[in-house]
């Protein structure tokens, strides 16, 4: 059995890793609803972009503007967005294995077209380069509750890069937050848009439980772009000028979505991870402390039968 001194540091080893895994938890807690806030706020407005977005479309070609022509595909930039730190549970290796699962099952597809990477979070940065592909640059540091304002760089660096023709299509691998419990990774056409992949997103992330889908519910809302509800838009003075503008607009908005909602994602897992880990930590706690108590007592039994022994050979 181990000795009472060596129990005595393991017990308090595993009270300091329980304290900072639960000062962890509550952290990553409060920063998790903060999140879930502003990404369940913001789904409204980014699902109506999305439609209005699929909407644009359907205009006739000549009006289109550039991000929504469709060319022959020679580079394709695929986008990464994981975490800057650890500690999230499968938060990171779940957006890793969907993009491997992608990449071998599209492989062929692949294979006439030049890839480019980019990294958004340490985490996916590392990735990459442990994979030795070709990461044209990385973004870090977007902060635990995204604002506009962190996202324009990523959104304008994607969108100069298809105006000047350096990729093609973008594809971004991303976590969408189902719930506290329930985060699962994504893949996503972003460019070129076209209706028919900006349809199946919606499809893919409307909510069918919870408070977002109560309240769809309630108004009787859709998210979900018909090709055959005719919008009859009037755009002055020109489609082009406008489409211009904001088409960049709302595709910023569905990068803006993506991240706050991998932002809550990640917030959640490391909740659970750290929950997880104080109860195992807990737990561990209690069989040492139950180890220790008969160690202790199996010593102080061998102390007394040690005693009586001696003073039963003076007699």
């Amino acid at each position: 059995m181990e000795n009472t001194q060596n129990l005595k540091k393991r017990l308090k080893s595993v009270a300091n890793i329980n304290k900072i895994t639960k000062a962890m938890e509550l952290v990553a807690a409060t920063k998790m609803r903060r999140s879930q806030e502003i990404a369940l706020a913001s789904r409204p407005y980014a699902f109506a972009a999305l439609d209005l977005l699929a909407n644009v479309s359907l205009l006739r070609k000549k009006e289109l503007p550039e991000l929504m022509a469709q060319r022959k595909v020679r580079k394709v930039l695929f986008v990464l967005i994981a975490s800057d730190k650890g500690l999230a549970g499968s938060f990171n290796s779940a957006v890793f294995k969907k993009f491997e699962q992608h990449m071998a099952r599209d492989a062929q597809k692949y294979t006439a077209e030049e890839k480019i990477y980019l990294a958004v979070g340490e985490k996916s940065f590392q990735y990459l380069s442990k994979k030795g592909v070709n990461v044209v640059k990385k973004f870090v540091q977007v902060g635990d509750q995204t604002s506009p304002e962190q996202v324009a760089p990523l959104t304008d660096f994607i969108v100069k890069g298809y105006l000047e023709k350096k990729w093609d299509r973008v594809i971004v691998f991303s976590t969408h937050f189902r719930s506290a419990l329930k985060q699962e990774p994504h893949v996503r056409r972003v460019l070129p848009v076209d209706f028919d992949h900006i349809k199946a997103i919606v499809e893919e992330i409307v909510p069918t439980t919870g408070r977002f889908a109560e309240m769809a519910k309630e108004q009787n809302l859709s998210f979900i772009p018909n090709k055959n509800n005719d919008q009859g838009y009037l755009i002055e003075p020109s489609a082009i000028k406008v489409l211009n503008d904001l088409v960049k607009h709302l595709f910023f908005m569905q990068v803006y979505h993506l991240i706050l909602e991998a932002n809550a994602s990640e917030h959640a897992a490391r909740r659970m991870a750290m929950k997880t880990a104080s109860d195992n930590a807990s737990d561990l706690g209690q069989a040492l402390n139950l180890q220790y108590n008969k160690s202790r007592q199996g010593a102080i039994t061998s102390q007394i039968i040690e005693i009586v022994a001696g003073a039963e050979s003076l007699n």
